[in-house]
């Protein structure tokens, strides 16, 4: 997959640059990539992702713009209040990048869906607003042996690890278990600063854009906390949990299951 004239002057910044290349810049147009949630982390993960050149990016969201999202949720606009989110972050990457693909899932996912629609992507992006499609998509992953990049923020803080399978850890690795309802506090409960989901779904992109070109060291093993009120970043080492109850050596997860309880969530929306 070749570049054109303006594909090599659009992408001429990191052209240039020695572990990229135009070999690295093709293998990015080749790159397929899924943001699940077109919130306050899958806005700032796709619009990186897409000016990076990207050329295949799926965009899976049920809901539709609210004012309230308008505070972090950059791929969105106040004339678009009351579209989906994924009809109005189309319009948003293909304004800033025409030469992309972008696949809209106006759906939530759930076990009988999930599987079909990760299956032609290369890296998953984890930008969820609720632990039972978190874990849903953790363990589609693991069983399909898809990378995913997974990303969390409220009020101040932020998360961010990469999960390859058979590499290190999973999610249920570290959270074996979704916790119950209520016991962690939803954006919409207890706020998030909107440049804090800026941060960590830039991150994000940096950590798939790495994963397509083949270069770097990505946060496999390793969670990134971020606390923007101190300023600081911490690394905690994490490692594959022999009885994780979906990756380890006799897992009990088989099969996918479907949460349907209403719970909290610690993320983005």
């Amino acid at each position: 997959m070749t570049l054109t004239n303006q594909e090599i002057e659009r992408y001429s910044r990191q052209i240039i640059i020695k572990n990229i290349g135009g070999r690295g810049q093709e293998r990015l147009k080749r790159g397929k990539v899924l943001i699940v949630g077109a919130g306050g982390l899958g806005s700032p993960a796709a619009y990186y992702l897409a000016a990076a050149g990207v050329g295949k990016i799926g965009i899976v969201d049920s809901d539709v713009v609210d004012i309230s999202n308008l505070q972090r949720q950059i791929l969105h606009s106040t004339e678009r209040l009351g579209r989906p989110k994924v009809e109005s972050a189309r319009e948003t990457l293909l304004a800033l990048n025409p030469n992309l693909t972008i696949n809209t899932y106006h759906l939530r996912l759930g076990k009988d869906n999930i599987l079909d629609i990760i299956r032609d992507y290369d890296v998953i992006v984890d930008g969820v607003d609720n632990f039972p499609t978190r874990y849903l998509l953790n363990d589609a992953c693991v069983m399909t042996g898809k990378t995913m990049v997974e990303g969390g923020v409220l009020q101040w803080d932020g998360l961010v690890m990469t999960i390859k399978p058979g590499q290190g850890p999973c999610y249920r690795c570290i959270f074996p278990d979704p916790p119950p309802p209520g016991a962690v506090p939803s954006c919409q409960e207890a706020g998030v600063i909107g440049t804090v989901p800026g941060l960590i779904g830039a991150i994000q992109a940096t950590e798939v854009i790495k994963i397509l070109l083949g270069v770097g060291d990505t946060l496999t093993g390793r969670l990134l906390i971020y606390n923007a009120l101190e300023m600081r970043f911490r690394e905690v080492k994490a490692e594959r949990n022999s009885n994780c109850p979906v990756c380890g050596d006799s897992p009990r997860i088989r099969e996918l299951e479907e949460y349907t309880f209403v719970c909290a969530t610690k993320c983005e929306r």
